[in-house]
């Protein structure tokens, strides 16, 4: 929930000025994350630790930090430019404690900051840490969890200093490593090792970046670190200049690196004298095996500068919401059979159009699976819904659907011929990671349908599908949440592609995927039409959304975007049981959206706008172009947005364009970010344990 972003200079010439400039302009980047509060921490004068820290967003921080730095340099003229330094900084998404600058990250060991800590996650154990920190005469004045990870830092060093006066700040983290439980992504500097940055993961996601340039080529990598397990530190320092970063999030790195590291769970990284070790601790081996170096893949960014800026647009969201012709297209790319590939040959009835690579050496397994079960929460879990009755109806294989968190506090029964599909935009949310793991312990087939290469549900899951949907930033999703029913769609498809007894219906899917990014645009220019929609609905305080089939799930995407941006309530209604009491709160007041486009629900969608005509209320229509309901009786008094019509499996992409374009402008006008909306956050990556 929470994004931490650090920086390590050696021999690059900087001051601590254009250092803070850096690490705030990182944490901007990571405000999706969490934004009720930043903090930074820098090198000060004679080897001091600066910690600055504000609530609400980073912009607030900036103005405090550039006052307390230029208060720092005015102190010590001519100290302005240091040859190496290293930062840390937060932006926090509160989970323990309220928003307030006392439980703001950094948080340190004390008045002199001998450690001070960054933190991602959630540490379970946190309270019997504390009982026990207290018992050794240590005092705590945050309400937070992270708060006992300096302090039992400032603890193992005082207590290793006793039996070696040597002990090094790796062996001082990895033994506060193994104590923790819970999730985290760390940071941590200390004054006792002043040119020293250490970064820990396990479970929440955490990047290297590694700047090319410093005499570094593209194809060297840099020197690694001696080991540091049971000696001190005692490499030479490098004679070449180094720069490095660490960030929550590729976003934050494309500015400054396109090489990274995606570091994996138990993952130690030091950095000391312009060199650096990965080091991977597993707490189940001996101690004298317990740490050992490892190296990890560097991957080249593909991310450009330009996906996460707004460009022409106001916000993100709204960028987002009209980038989804090419997002989808993308998702789509090298996987469906394009247009001009079917004109060009004569297609062979036993060759599929859709490929997976990702899911090649497992296609049989998953041919032959009993039973699909969606696992995912939020607009995820809306996603799979929406694709239930494609699986279905295509590849004739029953489908249950889980949110993550439900699944886990049921303990629900998952046999080893089932097949379990993750659902993640970011890949990192906390409680489907959970059901993740729970599933493999059932000894279930296992795949993952992410927008993040690495991420914890990519690696974990042993096949899957990336979304290719490009950076999302704007905290509500809604490209992530398109290109997930297109990808989900291909997956029906390919377990389907054997069945000439579905091939007529397989071919008209296909059809509506080529043709998707076109119908997409047309859509698109509905956007004046729902702003108008918008100025009528800006004063609501209560909204009904009905749907059926594969609506039911746009009903509640729909709503669920209504709620979190606009904050106007808003439910989700499944059509067919709105007589078992929806019905009552219907009235001349209450605006009502009924999404009725064609399909095998239609004409009993028509029966609902009778229904609730009948009732005086007040309507908005989402039907097809052109169709017969606008001219039918029923449609007196409703207002109609008219879509274009594809083949019904496909036709929810198309139908929540309009509706989160309506979302997006009562947020607008009624005053509220849209980007940041109150008390949510982009990438859920802690739960209530």
């Amino acid at each position: 929930m929470c994004g931490i972003f650090g920086i390590y200079k050696y021999k690059v010439p900087s001051s601590r000025k254009k250092t803070l400039g850096v690490v705030l302009g990182g944490l901007r980047q990571l405000e999706y994350r969490g934004y009720d509060s930043a903090g930074v921490c820098l090198d000060g004068l004679e080897q001091k630790l600066v910690i600055i820290k504000e609530t609400g967003k980073v912009d607030r921080l900036e103005e405090l930090a550039n006052g307390t730095v230029d208060a720092e340099d005015s102190a010590a003229p001519g100290e302005e430019v240091l040859q190496s330094q290293a930062a840390i900084g937060h932006t926090r998404w509160a989970t323990h404690g309220k928003p307030a600058a006392i439980n703001s990250h950094p948080h340190t060991s004390g008045d002199a900051n001998e450690f001070v800590v960054v933190h991602n996650g959630i540490i379970t154990n946190h309270q019997a840490l504390k009982d026990f920190l207290i018992k050794q005469g240590e005092s705590f004045q945050t309400q937070t969890d992270t708060e006992v990870i300096p302090k039992l830092c400032k603890v193992v060093y005082e207590r290793a200093k006793v039996v070696d006066s040597r002990v090094s700040f790796f062996e001082v983290v990895s033994e506060v490593v193994s104590q923790l439980e819970g999730a985290f992504a760390l940071l941590i500097k200390s004054t006792h090792f002043p040119t020293e940055l250490i970064a820990a993961k396990k479970g929440s996601p955490l990047l290297l970046g590694l700047v090319e340039k410093h005499g570094v080529s593209r194809r060297s990598r840099p020197e690694l670190l001696e080991e540091v397990t049971d000696t001190p530190f005692r490499k030479s320092p490098s004679s070449r200049p180094f720069e490095a970063f660490f960030s929550s999030d590729a976003s934050a790195l494309v500015k400054h690196t396109r090489r990274v590291v995606t570091l994996e769970d138990h993952d130690m990284v030091h950095i000391h004298n312009g060199r650096y070790s990965i080091k991977n601790i597993n707490l189940k081996s001996t101690p004298s095996v317990r740490c050992r170096s490892v190296q990890r893949v560097h991957q080249i960014l593909e991310m450009e500068v330009a996906s996460i800026m707004k460009g022409k647009f106001d916000h993100f969201m709204q960028k987002e919401i009209h980038e989804q012709p090419e997002s989808v297209a993308q998702t789509m790319m090298g996987r469906v059979a394009s247009a001009e590939d079917d004109s060009a040959r004569v297609v062979d009835p036993y060759k599929g159009k859709v490929a997976l690579g990702g899911l090649l050496d497992y296609l049989p397994a998953i041919k032959r699976s009993r039973r699909m079960i969606f696992v995912a929460c939020g607009t995820s879990y809306h996603a799979t819904m929406a694709c239930r009755q494609t699986i279905e109806r295509l590849a004739c294989v029953p489908v249950a659907l889980e949110l993550a968190s439900d699944l886990l506090d049921r303990e629900a029964p998952i046999m080893r011929d089932d097949l379990c599909v993750f659902v993640s935009q970011s890949g990192e949310t906390a409680d489907t990671l959970q059901a993740l793991h729970y599933a493999k312990k059932q000894g279930a087939l296992c795949l993952g349908v992410t927008n993040t290469v690495g991420s914890a549900i990519a690696a974990a899951t042993d096949c899957g599908i990336h979304i290719n949907a490009g950076c999302e930033i704007g905290v509500a999703s809604t490209k992530a949440y398109t290109s997930q029913i297109v990808a989900i769609t291909m997956l029906a498809l390919v377990m389907a592609e054997d069945s000439l007894e579905k091939k007529e219906k397989y071919n008209a899917v296909v059809e509506a995927l080529q043709q998707l990014p076109d119908v997409i645009r047309r859509t698109l220019a509905l956007d004046g039409r729902m702003r108008q929609m918008a100025e009528h609905l800006k004063g609501e305080s209560s909204m009904l959304v009905f749907g059926r089939g594969h609506n039911y799930a746009t009903a509640l995407e729909t709503a669920l975007k209504i709620k979190e941006v606009a904050l106007i309530h808003s439910e989700g209604v499944l059509a067919g049981e709105m007589k078992h009491g929806t019905l009552a709160l219907v009235d001349e007041t209450m605006p009502i959206v009924v999404i009725a486009t064609h399909g095998s629900c239609y004409r009993k969608m028509v029966g609902v706008i009778e229904q609730l005509r009948a009732r005086d209320a007040r309507l908005i229509v989402l039907t097809n172009e052109g169709d017969e309901l606008l001219k039918s009786p029923a449609a007196e008094g409703c207002l109609f947005i008219e879509v274009p019509k594809v083949e019904e499996f496909v036709q929810p992409v198309v139908n929540i364009v309009p509706l989160q374009l309506l979302s997006y402008h009562l947020t607008v006008l009624r005053g509220f970010n849209v980007d940041q909306p109150r008390n949510l956050a982009k990438s859920v990556t802690v739960s209530e344990e």
